[in-house]
């Protein structure tokens, strides 16, 4: 079950100060604001990132309205809880 994000690795400080430093760094170019890939080779991150901009309108596009329908009414007891 998914919880709230995990942000004890979060990339801008914490300190005011220190985070309108690394805004002025940014807009004057002096730092890139570029999100890190880590060790992932840079043509898969972008094929992944390719196919899951693709993916949830091309799912939406295969549904039937009664599968959205079905889709929805579980969203929302999963949300609101099972008091309908």
């Amino acid at each position: 079950m998914r919880g709230m994000p995990d942000r004890t690795r979060e990339k801008r400080p914490a300190d005011v100060n220190q985070r309108a430093k690394m805004i002025v760094g940014i807009a004057t170019g002096e730092i890139g604001d570029e999100e890190d890939i880590g060790d992932k080779h840079p043509e898969a991150v972008a094929l992944g990132r390719l196919g899951g901009k693709k993916g949830g309108r091309a799912r939406a596009l295969s549904l039937t309205p009664e599968q959205r329908r079905e889709i929805a009414k579980k969203a929302a007891m999963a949300r609101w809880g099972k008091n309908s």
